[in-house]
């Protein structure tokens, strides 16, 4: 994995996490959610988090 493809990965990571627990916070919405996992994957491209990629 290229170091480029790494920080991708782990940009993506970081703010799915950061997602992950607004949605659990109730800040935001299940569809809310899937939005910005969508505008992510779409941003990042990233090689693992397209595997992890679901709604909790």
């Amino acid at each position: 994995m290229s170091e480029e493809m790494f920080n991708a990965e782990k940009l993506y990571q970081v703010t799915m996490t950061i997602a992950k627990s607004m949605l659990t916070k109730g800040i935001i919405t299940n569809k809310e959610y899937a939005v910005i996992d969508t505008k992510m994957l779409e941003k990042y491209r990233p090689i693992l988090g397209t595997l992890l990629s679901t709604l909790p």
